[in-house]
């Protein structure tokens, strides 16, 4: 996708917990369908004006004769895509060829049973049928995706928000922190979290401990000490909306596994990121610094993600043109005291593109992409992704971090390119389309390990109500 779309899809957690539905001096409206299905608020159809559509008295069932901001909201998600690969991993490990349909199912409930307080639910049932290799990404049958407590409470110095139970979190372009909506199994944390605004800044954190997915019965997902994520964050703007944010995060892993180390993993996190717009011209600058340590050996990563574009807004189909670079470290040195390989916690699964032959890890791409529109409901994109290794001592990764057998220490930094074409559709305000294909040219390294050129295409269908 474009940078200006994943801006809007994949800041999400950043949005406010219960997002005013219009401006104070706006006439009321439908609240928009959104990925995060718990930012809606549908308290303007206590207007029985606006309840001009089917199942609007399911949309808004009211809880009380007394407060608008009481009552239940019921909702579904189905998504439906079929994918060719040819191949995951580009064939070094894994089924070769694959042609499948993935199915994700999501219903929920809001229920706002008293003012400034919530409890909101959805359940999860996704499916993949035909696929040869099934991962804990790919299948997880009837289980509980999100159910969290929240409170929203204003002062005259700031607005306090409040979380607590299984919630998502997704930090601004889903490099390393995701709600991983591009696989089919999403990406949940049971967690206490709270957030602190004012007009120019913002504070939040969260305690967690990542949902690990299971698909042996029904509602067997899990979460314990074995994997668990802190953060601290401050934000504010500057130069207008544009924002500048920081934070610090903890992540730790009993029985990591690296090329070279292992064990218990406690790795600290600083996170600095610069984005904005400014005219015709958009950025969004990230970099990442991790320490710590993994069994005996420390940690010395990194890894920077810049991206611009500049839109054509006075030409038809507002075309735009962008460049995104990404660069993560890997290992320099087998054998030493020292693990150098990035890890990219919980990225998206469709950052670099919905195929995810690679993963954020030992990398260095440049990617140029033209994104135009040639009309509001269509959204056309190109893509031509140049990959390189940071180091030939480590290894060339797969989604979502894993080496590729036979590439770490072989020489060749060049690990291929990949073309890319995508078509977003949106048929109302309840229907949307999408369709991509991407082929992968791998590099020497690559194909010596035994591996070779990959072809992806993905077709989906996405229904909310």
């Amino acid at each position: 996708m474009g940078l200006a779309r994943r801006v809007v899809c994949c800041g999400l957690w950043a949005a406010s917990a219960i997002a005013p539905a219009v401006a104070a001096d706006a006439e009321p409206t439908r609240p928009a369908l959104m990925m995060n299905r718990w930012q809606e608020d549908w308290s303007v159809l206590s207007d029985p004006a606006l309840r001009t559509q089917a199942l609007d008295g399911l949309k808004y069932l009211p809880l009380s004769n007394d407060s608008a901001e009481r009552y239940l909201s019921l909702g579904l998600t189905l998504r439906e895509r079929f994918e060719y690969n040819d191949a995951s991993g580009f064939g070094v490990s894994g089924p070769g060829s694959d042609s499948y349909v993935l199915q994700r199912l999501q219903v929920h409930a809001d229920l706002h049973f008293a003012d400034r307080w919530r409890l909101f639910t959805q359940l999860e049932d996704a499916r993949a049928f035909s696929k040869k290799t099934l991962t804990p990404v790919d299948e997880n049958k009837a289980d509980l995706r999100l159910a969290f407590l929240e409170t929203v409470q204003a002062f005259a110095s700031g607005t306090l928000k409040a979380r607590i139970g299984r919630q998502d979190f997704a930090f601004d372009l889903q490099r390393f922190v995701s709600s991983r909506d591009g696989p089919n199994v999403r990406q949940s944390f049971d967690a206490v979290w709270a957030d602190w605004e004012t007009e120019l800044w913002r504070f939040n954190g969260f305690l967690s401990r990542p949902v690990q997915y299971e698909d042996v019965h029904a509602f067997d997902d899990r979460s314990d000490n074995s994997l668990r994520f802190h953060t601290l964050r401050v934000e504010r703007h500057i130069l207008g909306r544009n924002e500048l944010s920081a934070y610090w995060a903890l992540y730790e892993r009993g029985a990591a596994h690296y090329l070279d180390g292992g064990g218990f993993e406690h790795r600290q996190i600083l996170d600095l990121r610069c984005a904005g717009k400014q005219g015709d011209v958009d950025w969004d600058l990230e970099t990442m610094f991790q320490g710590g340590k993994v069994g005996d050996k420390k940690i010395r990563a990194w890894a920077i993600g810049p991206s611009a574009g500049y839109t054509f807004l006075s030409l038809p189909w507002r075309p735009r043109a962008g460049l995104q670079v990404d660069a993560a470290s890997g290992d320099t040195k087998s054998g030493d005291r020292t693990v150098g390989t990035f890890n990219p916690l919980f990225p998206n699964g469709y950052y670099f593109s919905l195929a995810g032959y690679t993963g954020y890890a030992n990398l260095v791409q440049a990617k140029p992409t033209l994104t135009v529109h040639p009309d509001a409901r269509l959204s056309l994109l190109a893509g031509l992704g140049l990959q390189w290794r940071a180091t030939t001592a480590d290894a060339v990764y797969v989604q979502p971090n894993v080496p590729v057998p036979g590439t770490a220490g072989r020489p060749g930094r060049w690990t291929g390119a990949y073309g890319q074409l995508r078509a977003d559709y949106k048929a109302n305000a309840n229907l949307t389309a999408a369709i991509e294909a991407v082929h992968f040219a791998v590099g020497d390294t690559v194909r010596r390990a035994g591996g070779h050129d990959s072809d992806y295409v993905g077709v989906e269908g996405k229904f909310m109500w």
